[in-house]
């Protein structure tokens, strides 16, 4: 049970509770439960949409890809964040660095903070489940 005596400026969004802490005015969340109707996909592109989810220091993005097959792979691209990622549909792909890699649903891929890196898709559709550490800023813009 959570004291509320220790937190001021308590906001209830759906299932979502958020504590702002009196001593360090930091904020807490009790607990989230994000159904997928409820976070509107932010669309890129005709062929890209995501769904974002963060904490202070983590954050997970389902990213949809409805462009496949591609005949090449999208730009590489490197960021400082420690990167796993998901395949939960579809097949791709995988450039890390200097490495090509064939994976389907089900294979979990990790990024090291600064590797170059980039996807080409197989099927016509495909589903990612990219985490980050820390927060991607850049996302949330």
């Amino acid at each position: 049970m959570v004291n509320l005596r220790l937190f001021k400026d308590i906001t209830f969004i759906s299932n979502l509770t958020i504590f702002k802490s009196v001593k360090t005015q930091k904020k807490y969340i009790q607990m989230a439960v994000l159904k997928e109707n409820l976070i509107p996909p932010e669309i890129l592109s005709p062929v890209f949409e995501r769904r974002i989810a963060h904490l202070d220091n983590l954050m997970i993005v389902v990213c949809d890809f409805t462009n496949g097959p591609a005949e090449e792979p999208d730009k590489p691209h490197s960021h400082p964040h420690e990167q796993i990622t998901y395949v939960a549909e579809g097949e791709l792909y995988l450039f890390l660095g200097e490495e090509k890699h064939r994976l389907t649903k089900g294979d979990i891929f990790t990024v090291p903070s600064g590797l170059p890196h980039c996807i080409q898709t197989i099927s016509p559709y495909i589903r990612l489940i990219d985490t980050f550490s820390p927060v991607r800023q850049d996302y949330l813009k």
